[in-house]
């Protein structure tokens, strides 16, 4: 209806209005002043020198060979997936 004014009550008419607020306690993760002290405080170590890893047909005969040829039977299963 156009012409009527809609009665809305203010809201104190309706009672006390509360707003919740979700409010952290406790810190969850501690300052950062102290960020990285761990890492910091470890001594630095260089690299050791590798040979290079295979790629490609190597590697899949290298694999192979691996899990299938080379299978010790009897004794503790040992290492990734043993089989």
């Amino acid at each position: 209806l156009k012409g009527s004014p809609q009665h809305t009550p203010a809201p104190s008419a309706l009672g006390p209005v509360w707003l919740s607020l979700v409010v952290a306690m406790g810190k969850v993760h501690g300052s950062l002043a102290r960020a990285g002290k761990v890492k910091n405080q470890t001594p630095k170590v260089a690299k050791a020198e590798k040979k290079k890893s295979l790629t490609g047909r190597a590697k899949k005969r290298f694999v192979y060979n691996r899990r299938f040829v080379s299978v010790v039977k009897g004794g503790p299963k040992r290492g990734p997936n043993s089989n």
